[in-house]
């Protein structure tokens, strides 16, 4: 038996070919819109020239007189320099020269972009025709007030002092906000760390809070597509609306990283009907108790960590083995809010991971994982890190016989399972 699935986002998207005994039962966990077909420039300009909750671009951008254009870095699989030439047709009707125009990466609390992460996300012109930045949590950010869950807003001032914000993402599953895309541009994308640290930390139980929770705020109310009283999504909402943001360009995308849906619009309202096709195409089945689950990391590659609690959950009840894939030169995203800086030092957020309590062996196909990467998986002493996937068979076939359950999710990173989490 033979599943391939996708690898090397960024750096040439190619197939891994997973090899299983034919002796065992292997299902692959495809989301619905997995072999959606990529819009066409036709329909893509289309979603310019009519957006959702706002007039055009080139209407907005009359009479302004600085412009920026946010968008998201690595950890995403969106392909901006696909998008940004129709934001640009249009700020140039609205009468927008090249010199008001910046781009800045709404990187959060992940580390700084370089030039050749910048021309893979924008194209190698952009770059050289415009200023690019990355943003800087720790410094120049314009404090804003609070939300009304009482997070303390500071937005980038190089933002703040721009008077049209349109900012360029993608709509997929969040294991805290539900849904990532609209607001997040803002919070966490371009905000503060104070503000990211209150909205993660204080919002929805991730780690010990800063200060005290807001009554009424549930833990139960953030997951993978969940939204009906998400306290993150609430904030991030109030966050960008404080901020500002005009526009948000959002891309649903399928497994490929080909942008088969296109919003374009005010950013509650076009996430809302962004989520909607989100919602089917990522979609996916929940397979019957599986021994092990092959967890493959594909869009959000360098952040493998996401995979792990969902596909954990898949598992049969007594538990079976987890075999993550995050195959990416970069290695693991840097994160300073939640990764580990030192042996027993971290960001605000960073606590030691455990394994899964329903993961026997859990297992890394590398040679891409390093040692302090790995505990952004897990505890290292507790993962088993190989460097091909025949070795990894080997591993497997000694610990399950014939009938062995198999269950392959193509992207573990975006892929969410209805029911898994409450729903909306």
């Amino acid at each position: 038996m033979i599943v391939k699935v996708p690898q090397l986002p960024w750096y040439g998207d190619t197939e891994l070919k997973l090899v299983f005994p034919d002796s065992w039962e292997v299902v692959t966990c495809k989301m619905a819109g997995q072999d959606a077909p990529k819009l066409n420039r036709d329909r893509m300009r289309a979603a310019f020239l009519d957006p959702i909750g706002t007039p055009q671009i080139s209407e907005l951008a009359k009479n302004k007189t600085e412009v920026v254009i946010l968008f998201d870095d690595m950890s995403r699989p969106t392909e901006v320099a696909e998008l940004v030439p129709y934001v640009l047709e249009e700020l140039a009707v609205g009468g927008i020269k090249d010199e008001n125009i910046r781009f800045i990466a709404t990187i959060g609390c992940h580390g700084a972009m370089k030039l050749m992460d910048f021309v893979k996300k924008l194209g190698p012109d952009i770059p050289r025709r415009f200023p690019v930045y990355n943003h800087n949590p720790y410094e120049n950010c314009t404090y804003l007030g609070k939300t009304s869950l009482g997070t303390p807003v500071s937005v980038n001032s190089e933002v703040m002092s721009c008077d049209l914000k349109i900012a360029i993402g993608s709509i997929l599953p969040h294991p805290m906000a539900g849904f990532g895309g609209g607001g997040k541009a803002i919070l966490p994308g371009v905000s503060s760390i104070d503000t990211i640290s209150a909205n993660h930390m204080n919002l929805v139980g991730h780690s010990k809070p800063t200060t005290e929770k807001p009554q009424g705020i549930r833990d139960s109310s953030v997951g993978w597509g969940t939204l009906n009283e998400n306290a993150m999504r609430i904030d991030v909402d109030e966050a960008a609306k404080m901020a500002g943001l005009d526009v948000i360009v959002n891309a649903v995308v399928n497994l490929k990283r080909d942008t088969i849906g296109l919003f374009v619009g005010g950013p509650v309202v076009v996430f809302t009907e962004g989520v909607k096709l989100a919602r089917k195409v990522y979609a996916t089945e929940r397979p019957e108790e599986p021994d092990i689950v092959v967890a493959n990391c594909y869009a959000k590659a360098n952040e493998g960590s996401l995979a792990v609690t969902p596909a954990s959950r898949l598992l049969k009840g007594e538990g079976g083995d987890l075999v993550l894939i995050c195959n990416i030169p970069e290695g693991q995203i840097c994160h300073y809010l939640l990764r580990s800086f030192g042996k027993n030092i971290g960001g605000r957020g960073w606590r030691p991971r455990k394994k899964p309590s329903k993961v026997n062996r859990m297992i890394v196909l590398g040679p891409y994982m390093d040692r302090v990467g790995l505990d952004w998986i897990g505890p290292p002493e507790s993962v088993i890190v190989v460097n091909n996937w025949t070795e990894i068979m080997n591993i497997l076939e000694d610990g399950h016989g014939n009938d062995t359950r198999v269950a392959v999710i193509p992207d573990a990173t975006i892929q969410y399972f209805p029911g898994l989490w409450r729903d909306d």
